[in-house]
């Protein structure tokens, strides 16, 4: 059972997570009726004294299907079974096929380009949900009184930069204060969406997929447009899959068919009953839907809503930052655990810091909801459509799903994805282009740190030399000893590190006592006193040392010596020396193009003597060139 599973087991802690889930996972999907109906409807061509009623029954069959279809079916019911222990998102996915394929295979590359390639998308998108949820909610200030347009700007950057200072408090703590909210939220989607429905239930006929299919056929003019604004409503599906460590599958799934799901129909029904009485609510038929005096307090939830819908892609922003850290897809980050309960909620500062500002940029340059939705999407459908590929693929060929029943489904499902992604992509130079960029770079930076890392264990291994033949080698001739314990830290405890080589190069000495420290972090929050370190004796006073940390707890280098002193060894402190490896790594002539944003990031990169806790009075850095 893994670490989610086990989380998972009680029904006390069931309910409890599905209301948690309520507060990070769905927090976006669920602020799509905010503009989504109203943007599709105007895309269709709506104009003021025209028949609102096929359109609004079609967009309103459109948008109920592309919701069984792209979040429960190939969602809920199917992509979040392919769970890497646990974890979800495409890093999932793309671990679970690279370990069940060859070094050699064809597909390899295939698969970690593609993987790097969804990822990106998604960090496109979680620059725009933000901006876009956000002023969608504060412009209802209009609603209330035009005079207040010139305060939308100001005050969604205010609630912004509020939503990014909390995130270092953990995605468990921001769950459970946002998940009661967000409870009111949806209940309050639901009742309002009701009333409208009873005051004009024909509007029910909509649930029939011939009026989307029919809309489509008669608007074929516009019918790109329709499918490009139609998919707003599904934006956020993706972060069901790739938050799912931080809740698991069947809190995610409970909130999703008790509540979410069925709240989202009624009021986008809702919304549609009202414009099909009243045409002129078309301004904003989410805001017309509430009575007067609840104006102010739909205002405010939604608000706060909104905010919280954010949470729900930042949160899988850092989820994906860390697989890819562990994947080795990019370099090392500073990773903080901010709950005992669940290795998957993460903070990582670089990457707040990184999607603020990129919201920050977006907001004041496109200063409105309505303006944003013309970038929104094609990052949101780039994703998903990768995340179907590759689940198909796990499915099918990994797992061993019917081929029969199977590669026709997600054949279909692809299909679904590619035309939106094939509409969004028309909204290219009105915005679409932004999240390209943004994609296309951080997968040039993925890709450039997946080749070049592979380049730089190749050179590593080729010139290597196993323990076991350099303690042979010992025996022919021992090197002159010096007093004290050397302590060098090593990824692998049957290699000789670079910085031992070096040092008996140069310094035609070894230590009297040498020990081999490999530092390890475990999937469990912490780790017994008892298992928290092995011992491996050889020949020569060498000594290789596993040590084990929890994910909860700090690297640090001075607290695994302090076991091996209680344990094993005697020594003084003072006497200790510290050798880490600092290699720097330099390109042959014919690759020097190709390998340089890898030769950049690894000199950058945070270095072990820092990342290990190692005084720096006891540490020795001994480097030399490596060539990829």
């Amino acid at each position: 059972m893994t670490p989610v599973q086990n989380l998972h087991s009680s029904k006390k802690n069931l309910y409890a997570l599905s209301l948690g889930a309520l507060g990070v996972v769905f927090g976006d999907i669920g602020t799509s009726p905010l503009y989504a109906l109203k943007v599709s409807i105007e895309s269709a061509g709506f104009k003021s004294g025209a028949d609102i009623e096929p359109l609004v029954q079609g967009i309103l069959s459109l948008i109920t299907w592309a919701l069984v279809l792209v979040v429960m079916i190939k969602y809920v019911f199917i992509i979040m079974k392919a769970d890497n222990k646990g974890e979800g998102g495409i890093f999932a996915l793309t671990a679970l096929l690279s370990k069940a394929l060859k070094k050699d295979s064809r597909y390899r590359w295939f698969v970690i380009v593609a993987g790097a390639l969804g990822a990106a998308l998604f960090f496109g998108d979680s620059m725009i949900t933000p901006a876009i949820s956000v002023l969608s909610a504060v412009e209802g200030l209009k609603v209330l009184s035009p005079d207040m347009a010139p305060y939308v700007v100001p005050i969604a950057l205010a609630l912004i930069s509020g939503l990014f200072a909390i995130e270092r408090f953990g995605t468990g703590k921001i769950g459970i204060a946002f998940g009661p909210v967000m409870l009111v939220w949806f209940s309050a989607l639901g009742i309002l969406g009701l009333l409208s429905i009873m005051n004009n239930p024909i509007v029910l006929m909509s649930l029939n997929p011939i009026y989307g299919v029919n809309l489509l056929i008669e608007h074929s003019g516009v019918a790109v447009a329709i499918l490009g604004s139609v998919v707003l409503a599904v934006t956020g599906g993706e972060a069901l899959y790739a938050d799912m460590g931080h809740f698991g599958l069947k809190p995610i799934q409970r909130a999703w068919f008790f509540l979410v799901f069925p709240c989202l129909l009624l009021n986008y029904f809702g919304q549609g009953a009202l414009l099909m009485s009243q045409p002129s609510a078309i301004d904003n038929p989410f805001y017309r839907l509430a009575p007067d005096w609840a104006l102010i307090p739909m205002l405010i939830l939604a608000s706060i809503a909104t905010v919280i819908a954010s949470q729900a892609v930042i949160s899988g922003a850092f989820s994906i930052a860390t697989q890819a850290v562990r994947l080795g897809y990019i370099p090392r980050l500073r990773v903080r655990h901010t709950a005992a309960e669940e290795i998957g909620q993460v903070y990582v500062s670089k990457i707040n810091l990184f999607l603020f500002a990129g919201v920050v940029v977006l907001v004041l340059g496109f200063k409105s909801s309505e303006n944003l939705a013309s970038a929104y999407g094609v990052s949101v459908t780039g994703a998903m459509a990768i995340d179907t590929l590759l689940a198909g693929f796990l499915m099918v060929l990994v797992r061993k799903w019917n081929k029969w029943l199977f590669v026709p489904l997600f054949g279909f499902l692809f299909l679904i994805d590619l035309v939106f992604l094939g509409a969004n992509l028309f909204k290219f130079l009105e915005g679409g282009w932004i999240p390209v960029c943004v994609a296309s770079i951080l997968l040039l930076i993925m890709v450039s740190w997946i080749y070049g890392r592979e380049k730089l264990l190749k050179a590593r291994w080729s010139s290597s030399i196993l323990l076991v033949d350099f303690l042979k080698s010992l025996d022919l001739q021992l090197p002159p000893r010096v007093s004290g314990t050397a302590i060098f830290m090593v990824p692998h405890d049957n290699i000789v590190p670079n910085s031992l080589l070096h040092n008996l190069k140069h310094n035609k000495v070894l230590h009297e006592r040498v020990v081999l420290m490999n530092m390890e972090t475990v999937n469990s929050p912490f780790v017994a006193d008892s298992e928290r370190v092995t011992i491996q004796h050889w020949e020569h006073n060498f000594h290789s040392v596993n040590v084990r940390f929890g994910f909860m707890e700090d690297v640090h280098v001075m607290r695994a010596v302090a076991f091996l002193r209680a344990r094993e060894f005697h020594f003084s402190l003072s006497e200790i020396s510290f050798f880490v490896g600092k290699e720097k790594v330099v390109a042959r002539h014919s690759s020097a193009f190709l390998l340089s944003p890898f030769i950049y990031m690894h000199r950058s990169m945070q270095g072990a003597t820092e990342y290990f806790q190692i005084p720096f009075n006891h540490a020795m850095e001994i480097g030399g060139y490596i060539e990829v």
